[in-house]
């Protein structure tokens, strides 16, 4: 998850007229709505709140609403279809929580550099390449409480990252280009723990990806399935590190589309997000996870070419994931919901207890301040100077990284 998207973005900038504004203390919003029912066993309801989705636009027209309103998701995530404005955001992301009958995860890809969707209405943050050339563990932890204040403004409470995959080739086409914190396991480990901790500093929930790691992937799984043969106790001395290091300070783990032929020998092409043996073998029993687990976008390519759309709902809560991913074929998730159904009792009360256990972590967002929006826009300008230069900081990153076959803008 984190791809680009193809929008229209120029690729050169200045910087936008900032006007000096004084700092702001963040005011609550009423938490009135924060309070919701509680989950319990599995029934018509709370099987929702094992799909985080997608939304279609701007804002929620009547027979969106209706629809996610009957159908009850667990939590939506936005893209840039989803930013115009923002008033605008805000407002959505109020809308989708005032039809949750249960605090819904509000999520989004904001790493920095080109996986940063809000800088359609604002500046693009250093990637985590920069941050970790630049070698000041300052400006991570800069990078990391601004990205927490500005989403806790707009009403996000949890954000797709770090990303604790390792960069063994910064210019490889595996979907990981300046999206990574180290070269090496101690580098990710070190420069991503500042991210995390000063992120969650501000009240927003982490989940590190892409479990158990596609460093070593050689294609793109939003086209394809990559294949990972290293063996287990490489994988032990490198990919494995930065989670046993940081999941003690990790509120969510995303499982990825790889198959890695040391954990699954005897189920070629089976995706780590599906396999039993990675999400609960490896993540729970061996590295001891107790947190929220969730599938990568199951509407990317390395999924859709692999399973039925029914073994990829099924199997991902079978494996041990808590949520499903649908981020962008929208119309599916009311059926994705009845194949739920059909998965087993006690499997889904596991899930369903794990899920309220991190809705209880749920921040309340900021009441809203377009003057405390420009004032944080100003710092993560002010930050992106200092890391790359103001040549280099003018530059948007360019959108040079492959989509899901599926997606839709």
């Amino acid at each position: 998850m984190g791809e680009p998207e193809n929008e229209a973005h120029p690729k050169k900038k200045t910087a936008k007229n900032h006007a000096t504004i004084q700092p702001q203390l963040p005011t609550l919003a009423s938490p009135d709505a924060h309070l919701r029912v509680p989950i319990s066993m599995p029934d018509s309801l709370h099987l929702g709140q094992l799909l985080l989705t997608g939304v279609p636009g701007f804002e929620l027209d009547s027979e969106t609403a209706a629809r996610l309103k009957k159908l009850q998701p667990g939590g939506y995530i936005l893209f840039g279809r989803n930013i115009q404005s923002p008033e605008q955001l805000r407002k959505l992301i109020d809308d989708l929580r005032d039809i949750s009958q249960i605090e819904p995860f509000i999520t989004i890809d904001q790493e920095g550099g080109r996986v940063s969707r809000l800088r359609l209405i604002g500046e693009e943050p250093p990637n985590a390449q920069a941050l970790r050339d630049k070698g000041d563990p300052k400006f991570i932890k800069t990078h990391g409480k601004l990205t927490g204040q500005i989403l806790r403004l707009f009403g996000f409470n949890l954000d797709l990252c770090p990303v604790l995959d390792i960069s063994y080739d910064d210019t490889a086409d595996n979907s990981l280009k300046g999206r990574c914190y180290g070269r090496d396991p101690q580098e990710v480990v070190t420069n991503a723990g500042v991210f995390n901790r000063a992120m969650r500093g501000e009240g927003i929930l982490s989940c590190a990806k892409h479990f158990p790691g596609y460093g070593p992937a050689e294609c793109d799984p939003h086209e394809f399935l990559p294949v990972i043969s290293k063996s287990a106790a490489d994988m032990e001395r490198e990919e494995l590190l930065p989670y046993r290091a940081l999941l003690p300070e990790i509120d969510c783990v995303m499982t990825c589309h790889s198959n890695y032929t040391a954990y699954d020998p005897d189920r070629p092409r089976w995706p780590a997000s599906l396999s039993h043996n990675i999400c609960t073998k490896l993540l729970r029993d061996q590295l001891g996870f107790e947190g929220l687990a969730m599938t990568d976008d199951l509407d990317m390519g390395a999924i859709l070419n692999e399973v039925t759309f029914e073994q990829a709902i099924q199997e991902a809560v079978r494996a041990g994931n808590d949520i499903v991913m649908i981020c962008h074929r929208i119309e599916m998730v009311e059926l994705a919901k009845q194949h739920l159904e059909g998965v087993e009792g006690p499997i889904l009360h596991d899930a369903l207890m794990r899920i309220e256990r991190a809705k209880k972590k749920l921040p309340a967002p900021y009441g809203w301040s377009m003057d405390r929006f420009k004032q944080i826009n100003r710092e993560i300008w002010d930050l992106r100077v200092a890391v790359l230069g103001e040549d280099l900081a003018a530059n948007l990153s360019v959108e040079d990284g492959k989509r899901s076959p599926v997606e839709l803008y």
